[in-house]
């Protein structure tokens, strides 16, 4: 196991480096996205002014204040609670997101499908799990919204984060076809069927 610190944004090498249970500190910039704003990007024919390439995304939809903007807040935005949700029912969009956009990593919460593992592996790209219920952290951890785009759709906008120390986040997939969730899931059902077994129990 290592820790990598990476600042972003990052290339393919930097990302195939990566190992399913190594560490990650992101600093500089960090998007935030979800559904809406994947669904507008690619099933509306949408674009975004965001230079995404090498970049990582976080499935969020944040709790910010509206200001005026200053220096301190140049999109008119200061963050008050950004959160993580679940990255699943976003596993449509990895490889569109990799392949269009050039995204490289994915923060999020719950871990991802088989179709986000193959684009991993095609396109060089991994996923970062992060703790659920860690909202208040993770907000410590950005400094400023520095720019948003498509915020008719606030709050599920496309967000433009400063970060420092961004972590340590947890690498649960791996360009190299790693999953600590399938691996999790194996394990579970294999302490199931030993349950199952031992009190002569079957399906």
């Amino acid at each position: 196991m290592a820790h990598h610190v990476l600042e972003m944004p990052v290339d393919a090498d930097q990302v195939r480096a990566l190992k399913v249970g190594d560490t990650v500190t992101l600093q500089r910039t960090l998007f935030g996205i979800r559904d809406a704003t994947q669904i507008h990007m690619f099933d509306r024919g949408r674009t975004t002014r965001l230079d995404l390439n090498g970049h990582a995304v976080i499935h969020t939809a944040p709790n910010v204040h509206r200001v005026e903007k200053s220096p301190a807040a140049p999109a008119g935005y200061t963050p008050f609670c950004i959160g993580t949700t679940t990255s699943m029912r976003m596993e449509r969009f990895t490889r569109p997101l990799m392949e269009r956009e050039g995204v490289r990593l994915i923060v999020g919460k719950g871990g991802m499908g088989p179709a986000t593992l193959e684009a991993f592996r095609d396109l060089g790209g991994a996923y970062l799990a992060i703790v659920g219920g860690a909202a208040a952290l993770e907000t410590t951890w950005i400094e400023e919204i520095e720019d948003v785009d498509m915020d008719d759709l606030h709050p599920e906008s496309l967000w433009k984060f400063r970060i420092r120390d961004f972590g340590p986040l947890l690498v649960g997939m791996d360009a190299h076809g790693g999953s600590l969730f399938d691996r999790v899931q194996a394990d579970v059902a294999a302490r199931r069927d030993a349950v199952l077994a031992g009190i002569g129990a079957s399906e």
